[in-house]
């Protein structure tokens, strides 16, 4: 094949590969290894794509099994272990009271419900705010469009909320009648 032709098929396949998520082998020395570039790479290398917004997935190298959570779990307690953590330990004993129990589930939805909600936020109180570091671009027409959005976007951040604050009242009470709501939590235990 000649070079002209090697080059091509390899960037074809480099386009085809770069189509889907990058793949990640970890192996049994924990190494992690990145398909895309053929080099190994660190946990720190895979947080920045996290921060990137990459798609990708982790893979055990020898049997395929997919280890994306148990790798972003590493990042998350290397993170929590660092100065400035995020989740109080009362918040992370609630969370680990959740395992195994009825509303398990919807724990896990809320809480996604509720990340999603903050990062739409955020991405539009961002938007609005990018006027704010253009001189050229902020008047006092503009100050007054953003003051006047804030009201809707508050209410819309309050009615999901309490949209899914509800569905999850709405569910305690289904497993608070099947008696099943917080199995062997202290003060949770359904009567008979």
């Amino acid at each position: 094949m000649s070079p002209t032709r090697r080059s091509s098929a390899k960037s074809a396949s480099v386009g085809a590969a770069e189509a889907g998520p990058r793949i990640l082998k970890k192996y049994p020395n924990r190494r992690l290894y990145d398909t895309r570039t053929s080099s190994y790479i660190t946990l720190a290398d895979v947080k920045q794509m996290v921060l990137d917004g990459e798609a990708f997935e982790v893979r055990d190298a020898k049997e395929g099994g997919d280890l994306t959570r148990s790798i972003l779990l590493q990042i998350i307690l290397e993170e929590e272990t660092g100065s400035v953590p995020m989740f109080s330990t009362q918040a992370l004993a609630q969370i680990i009271r959740f395992y195994g129990h009825a509303l398990q589930g919807v724990m896990g939805t809320y809480l996604d419900k509720n990340l999603q909600t903050f990062t739409d936020l955020q991405a539009r109180f961002a938007d609005q705010g990018k006027a704010l570091y253009d001189p050229k671009a902020f008047t006092p027409e503009v100050w007054a469009q953003m003051m006047s959005g804030q009201a809707p976007l508050m209410q819309g951040l309050m009615g999901t909320y309490l949209d899914q604050s509800k569905n999850l009242f709405v569910q305690m009470q289904e497993q608070m009648q099947k008696g099943v709501l917080f199995p062997g939590m202290p003060g949770f235990t359904a009567k008979r």
